[in-house]
């Protein structure tokens, strides 16, 4: 069992899977439409501001909107941009069982993402499998501030009294554990593979059945 107290999470592609293109595939089956969507929507510097909480969600569809190519994109942008929270994450295969495993230990579990506001209120517990778990929750947006900047982590330990030796963060990038680690957090880059964190973890020969 690992020595940490506090198991720090991120949520998008650790907690939750994450497919940009989901919700635009509701809308239409054009590849070309997609490929488009998901550059004019999710790799835009918009999509950062959302999550920096820099921007109003309605300026910045307005601005994706004026960059779309035909009526048919705009129109799938739009869909897109307003569902999805509706279709694009999705409770990663295992990880309810693990955090649950964790709190059974005696761990603290908290969540630690770059999220936009919409996701703020409680909003984000549709997303995950175990979202009562947490003993605490810091996103982004809200805060006006982003992994991997050192101010997140900072102000993440502050919020809840926590010493950074005490906590293990788990994020999906490399560059976002190694601003944790310059931070003094013990750090993990997840691959999508539970058992391997388990392992990691010390957790390996769980009851909860992966």
């Amino acid at each position: 069992m690992t020595g940490y107290k506090n198991i720090v999470f991120d949520m998008g592609r650790v907690l939750a899977d994450y497919n940009a293109d989901n919700a635009t595939r509701k809308y239409t089956s054009d590849p070309d439409v997609i490929r488009e969507v998901n550059l004019l929507v999710y790799h835009s510097g918009e999509w950062i501001m959302l999550d920096a909480g820099l921007i109003r969600e309605d300026d910045a569809l307005e601005k994706m909107l004026s960059r779309a190519s035909s009526d048919e994109v705009r129109s799938a942008v739009r869909f897109s941009f307003q569902n999805w929270d509706r279709y694009n994450l999705t409770p990663h295969p295992g990880m309810g069982a693990l955090v649950r495993d964790l709190r059974e230990a005696g761990k603290k579990t908290y969540i630690l993402s770059n999220v936009s506001v919409r996701l703020d209120h409680g909003k984000w517990k549709s997303h995950l499998e175990t979202p009562d778990l947490f003993d605490g929750v810091f996103l982004s947006a809200p805060h006006k501030v982003l992994k991997p900047q050192r101010q997140i982590y900072e102000m993440f330990l502050e919020e809840f009294h926590l010493n950074p030796q005490d906590c293990l963060f788990i994020d999906d990038l490399q560059r976002n554990v190694d601003a944790a680690r310059s931070c003094g957090l013990g750090g993990y880059v997840f691959d999508g593979d539970v058992r391997k964190l388990r392992d990691f973890l010390g957790m390996a020969d769980s009851v909860q059945a992966l």
